[in-house]
């Protein structure tokens, strides 16, 4: 497993020396039935980055290769000692890489043994503003639908997501129905993109308006009366709110940069069973949360919210889902809310903590408490030095906290680091995860770690137990069962209860998707009680709509950067890059319209150019693409010399940042200027 999708593997390992030699579909899991794509095969069985395979620890200024036991005794001095002064000022995050009973044993060390409200995980980077979007207007996260209803759609509408390139098991699953007779795809995105070029129609909005495409949709309904009364009128609330602040469909056609024809097409497929899919095109903007929620309004308002239809958040990471219902990053184990004091006490019950030692609430976001300026951090299995936007200043900041690293793989951020924990990878630990559409499946080794590597779980509760005697009951190796065991008792009775889930029962059927309160239980359609009676987790029982109007981008283009810069997935890579790009990230490759490239020509020299923000620069590679429109520049997020340029701005709701548009300008390449700091 490799993103979200949740693909099952079989892995064979090496024979000889280390790793995994073989790796291929399982055709006995239920999820991909022995489907699996070109990154999912290649970084198990021949990953590019530099392994991992000794403890190292800091020594006057170089990092230097030691034993576990003095590695693990300067992390837990290191932290510690800030801990002593401040419990904030220790900061810990985690990532979407991950098991369910890694990130449930990191949420608890964080928040019951440190106690820190700065705890967060890499997730948040990418689905914060779905993750909000859903709580807001159902009362609980995930998408309603399941993989199931792709196969019973009569239009899959993709926006703001490439599941061709970052999903492409999936978008054979989505192709495959579109083949159907009547069945389409539209593509909404301002590139056309590899999904868009596998698709029946491309709308392409000006970049970072989608909110306003959204909104003019729904306008359009409301005029040819469209909307389903009955449904609206049975299951949801706020509909005439969301009617008042609706504007006029042709103006916000015009401030989306559509023609009224677009606005028809997309309405007229809302008009059919229709899957509404979205991913970081939406998600990573500063109205994140709102034009999420009006991608939801728009099932809400066609009643598209049963089997066959529905809005559905393109999940990224491997278990992303995972730290959102385990990990106590957003919410308490089972979705508890933290601002909920009976949830809290049940948790330090659960944990035996004093309930005073629990943060009442989650804190300020990753992006945020790296600017508080932690004295102190704990990062696992991400790379923000390379992951978070203004990255140049995030390294800044790590180089002057404590830092320890827990990784299998040589990043960026491991060279700021003042302690490194080489952590064991897919194919080499036990555990489970859990894809995007709520469903968990078994982790297994198949292959036992060098001397010099630990799996994720025994180090946290290595340090987890010196630190804070009895939170693991000083067991300093547990047992992934019984972590899975304590992680899904916590959540019995909850939203997202996985309390009839057991290693036994997927040992029997490989993945179970929650809620499943029991063990004969599986999880289907949300919120569509018996097939014919909606209720939802909300004050009222009800659906929210929303009343989301369109902002000003936080960086709009001048005379002085005319140009967007927007970011995406690129084929075979995937978070940092550090499993496919090796040790050298490579030449940065930038996509850019030839008429882009023509009016910057007396600038290019041997094929390259510099783009520049006002954060910094980056001298880029020129791909002609005519699929990027003209006047942006498309660079790809896995780079460690991208996200430098981006912005740190963030969806006030979500806390997500705005990776997708900023302001650039091209410069000749000698004029290349080193990083600024930010502003």
């Amino acid at each position: 497993m490799r993103c979200a999708v949740g693909c099952g593997h079989m892995h064979r390992a090496a024979d000889v020396g280390y790793g995994i030699d073989t790796a291929r579909g399982d055709a006995a899991h239920p999820v991909s039935q022995g489907l699996a794509c070109s990154r999912g095969i290649s970084e198990s069985q021949d990953p590019d980055g530099e392994w991992l395979s000794r403890p190292m620890v800091r020594s006057d200024g170089e990092l230097r290769q030691t034993t576990w036991d003095v590695a693990l005794a300067r992390a837990v001095e290191g932290l510690q000692a800030v801990h002593s002064r401040d419990p904030d000022s220790v900061a810990i995050l985690g990532s979407g890489q991950q098991t369910n009973e890694a990130a449930y044993a990191l949420g608890k060390v964080a928040r019951g043994g440190f106690g820190t409200r700065n705890y967060d995980a890499n997730t948040t980077l990418c689905m914060a503003s779905a993750v909000t979007a859903y709580y807001q207007a159902f009362g609980s996260d995930a998408p309603p639908c399941t993989y199931a209803d792709i196969g019973e759609a009569d239009r899959h509408v993709v926006w703001g997501a490439n599941p061709a390139v970052a999903h492409p098991v999936m978008f054979r699953w989505i192709r495959q129905a579109a083949d159907e007779d009547d069945v389409e795809i539209v593509v909404v995105d301002p590139v056309r993109s590899e999904t868009a070029e596998n698709s029946e129609h491309h709308v392409a909005p000006d970049p970072g308006k989608d909110l306003a495409l959204a909104r003019a949709v729904l306008a359009r309904i409301v005029e040819t009366e469209r909307v389903d009364r009955e449904f609206v009128a049975e299951a949801t609330e706020g509909f005439e709110d969301l009617l008042a602040s609706l504007p006029d469909a042709a103006v916000a056609a015009d401030e989306a940069g559509v023609e009224m024809a677009d606005v028809d097409l997309l309405a007229e497929a809302l008009d059919q069973r229709a899957l509404v899919y979205w991913g970081m095109g939406i998600n990573q903007h500063v109205q994140g949360t709102e034009t999420a929620r009006a991608l939801i309004d728009l099932t809400l308002a066609t009643g598209n919210l049963r089997p066959g239809g529905g809005p559905f958040s393109l999940t990224g990471q491997a278990n992303s889902m995972g730290t959102r219902i385990c990990s106590s990053k957003g919410s308490w184990p089972g979705q508890r809310a933290f601002e909920d004091p009976d949830h809290r006490r049940v948790v330090a019950d659960h944990w035996d903590v004093p309930v005073d030692r629990l943060p009442d609430d989650s804190g300020p976001g990753p992006v945020g408490m790296l600017e508080d300026g932690p004295e102190a951090v704990w990062t696992v299995a991400t790379n923000p030095v390379a992951g978070m936007p203004e990255a140049e200043s995030v390294r800044e900041t790590l180089d002057d906290a404590f830092l320890v690293v827990q990784d299998a793989f040589h990043t960026e951020t491991v060279e700021v680091a003042d302690v490194v924990l080489p952590a064991a990878t897919w194919g080499e630990s036990e555990g489970t995860t859990t894809n995007m559409e709520r469903t968990i499946s078994r982790v297994r080794a198949a292959t036992d770690v060098p001397s010099g590597v630990k799996p994720d779980l025994d180090i946290i509760a290595t340090i987890g137990s010196r630190l804070f005697p009895g939170l693991f009951h000083d067991d300093t190796s547990p047992d992934p069962e019984a972590i899975f065991d304590e992680f899904t008792a916590l959540t019995e009775g909850t939203v997202a209860d996985c309390s009839g889930i057991t290693y036994d029962r997927l040992d029997d059927v490989h993945a179970v998707r929650w809620p499943a309160p029991d063990e004969d239980s599986v999880g289907g359609y949300r919120y569509y009680d018996d097939g014919e009676t909606w209720s939802f987790p909300t004050g009222t029982g009800r659906a929210k709509f929303s009343t989301g109007r369109q902002g000003a981008l936080p960086e709009p283009t001048d005379e002085e950067y005319p140009l967007t810069l927007t970011t995406a997935r690129e084929a075979d890579g995937y978070n940092t890059g550090v499993r496919s790009r090796g040790g050298e990230a490579g030449p940065l490759v930038a996509r850019i319209n030839p008429e882009t490239v023509e009016d910057h020509s007396g600038l290019v020299t041997d094929g390259t150019l510099t783009v520049e923000t006002r954060r910094g620069s980056a001298t880029v590679a020129i791909d002609r693409d005519e699929g990027v429109p003209r006047g942006m520049v498309w660079l790809p997020i896995h780079h460690p010399a991208t996200n430098r340029l981006t912005l740190s701005d963030r969806d006030p709701q979500s806390d997500e940042p705005n990776f997708k548009q900023c302001a650039a300008r091209l410069v000749a390449p000698e004029a290349e200027l080193p990083p600024a700091a930010a502003d």
